[in-house]
């Protein structure tokens, strides 16, 4: 597919900028002719990765960098978070017991699943010290 556009963002690693970051995606992707129900999931979808990049990539040091792309084609919106921190496994990760989860009140854990349904594909890759997902969400 050809692209029709791309947009860059560089924001520091802090919950601080997830208001920024929300606003980034939902204005890009409403310019774009996204629906908002789309909109909706793509914000919560990087809300999610972008927390768990500060969490567990950067262990919650806020001067290190997070960078966002967005990239639309005629089919598709991919978003794409690039980061430095410590690398991740998807294989490592366990569905988690939603049942489990509702009943003990517990938070957190729901994250990679969430973004995993939210979004009609998902990928991984690590690159020496650099850390990639991609997100995408079909137009249609």
């Amino acid at each position: 597919m050809k692209k029709t556009a791309t947009y860059h963002i560089a924001v520091g690693a802090s919950t601080e900028n997830l208001a920024k970051v929300r606003d980034f995606i939902s204005e890009h992707a409403v310019s774009e002719g996204f629906p908002s129900g789309k909109v909706a999931d793509l914000c919560l979808a990087v809300d999610e990765a972008y927390t768990n990049i500060i969490k567990h990539a950067y262990n919650n040091d806020s001067s290190k960098v997070v960078e966002i792309d967005l990239e639309f084609d005629d089919k598709q919106i991919c978003v794409c978070l690039t980061d430095q921190g410590e690398s991740f496994s998807v294989d490592s990760v366990e569905k988690p017991n939603i049942e489990h989860q509702v009943k003990k009140k517990k938070r957190g854990g729901m994250g990679v699943y969430l973004i995993h349904k939210l979004m009609d594909d998902v990928n991984y890759k690590t690159r020496g010290r650099e850390n990639e997902i991609r997100l995408y969400k079909n137009r249609e």
